[in-house]
């Protein structure tokens, strides 16, 4: 079973570079994601998505290549081509990846204009590491399905993050 993870962030860059530290832990197997979607919320109101899948070029290009050899079937490889990557292009765009993008943009629009979301779908994680590479970045949690002590442990470590960035800024 997988847990959903949403961290609001100042900025699309600080969520960005959370993002990529969470896919540079997924590669050294301390966390497995199945999603990971960073939500802007813009000026006008309404909410951008920043997928880690884009379904619309992944489908074009599988469409291409079905309509290819098709296309080799019927001496027609370029119309085929054509028609296959027309065909998956549409059928991506219509594909719903990982996290439901209604969702995500519903609690997306709560958040200020300018904040990010960053959703993580979570498959498996060895917590007390993932949390001290991501401690100093800061963040809020605005939701989440962890149980209540991860929760609580992933809320005590983003706060202690808040906390030094306030000190500091104090300090200065």
């Amino acid at each position: 079973m997988s847990d959903l993870v949403a961290i609001v962030y100042p900025s699309e860059a600080k969520a960005e570079e959370v993002r990529q530290k969470l896919l540079k832990l997924q590669r050294e197997y301390l966390i497995s994601i199945g999603d990971a979607v960073i939500a802007v919320k813009t000026d006008a109101d309404s909410v951008k998505l920043n997928q880690m899948v884009n379904t619309t070029a992944m489908g074009a290009a599988t469409g291409s290549f079905w309509g290819l050899l098709v296309g080799l079937l019927f001496m027609n490889p370029l119309i085929g081509v054509a028609l296959g990557a027309a065909g998956g292009a549409i059928g991506g765009a219509l594909t719903d990846f990982g996290i439901q993008d209604q969702f995500m943009k519903e609690l997306a629009s709560s958040v200020k204009p300018g904040d990010a979301v960053l959703f993580v779908l979570i498959k498996q994680m060895t917590a007390d590491k993932v949390l001290n590479e991501i401690k100093g970045d800061g963040g809020v949690v605005l939701k989440t399905s962890l149980d209540e002590k991860k929760e609580q442990m992933l809320r005590d470590t983003l706060a202690k993050a808040a906390e030094a960035g306030a000190s500091a800024s104090a300090a200065a």
